[in-house]
């Protein structure tokens, strides 16, 4: 059983995995409006990703006879100025969610909660890998620059990623 505190706070955390879907979703749309059909396949597979992420913190909740609540996500930005800005963009989110999964492990900890602490481990695993290839794809933009075979061989790049849905 969840304590109210944990369950709270789980809750809280399905918002923000659904923000940060339709914050990866905004970028998906903004690049293939530019034609960068690349980013915005990376993108898109970034926010259904995302939806897992939340879809796995509902499950858990349930799981453990809790109650999900649903919260109302606030507005996504709609632009980036290049993609580097975006990337930068989404490293920095990449960043917040972090440190919102730690909190989560803290609470968990501090409630004796065993069960939610090993639940957010694999959060805490996939956050870092999250933030090493947001991290990647800055550093390739940076040495790129505006050099537009670059951007073009990058796009074409991202164009195959493929999603993969998490098993849970």
């Amino acid at each position: 059983m969840l304590s109210k505190k944990v369950q709270d706070a789980l809750n809280k955390q399905i918002n923000a995995e659904f923000w940060s879907a339709q914050l990866y979703l905004s970028m998906s749309a903004h690049f293939a409006k530019e034609g960068k059909n690349g980013f915005a396949n990376w993108f898109k597979v970034q926010a259904l990703e995302e939806n897992d992420h939340a879809m796995r913190f509902f499950n858990y909740i349930v799981s453990r006879s809790g109650e999900v609540k649903i919260l109302p996500i606030k507005e996504v930005p709609h632009e980036w100025a290049s993609p580097l800005d975006a990337f930068k963009a989404a490293l920095a989110h990449e960043k917040h969610v972090t440190a919102l999964i730690d909190s989560l492990m803290t609470l968990a900890n501090e409630e004796k909660d065993y069960a939610t602490a090993s639940m957010l481990k694999w959060f805490v695993d996939e956050q870092v890998e999250e933030e090493a290839t947001a991290q990647d794809y800055i550093d390739s933009l940076e040495m790129i620059k505006d050099n537009g075979f670059g951007i073009y061989t990058l796009d074409k790049e991202l164009k195959s990623r493929e999603y993969t849905p998490l098993s849970f």
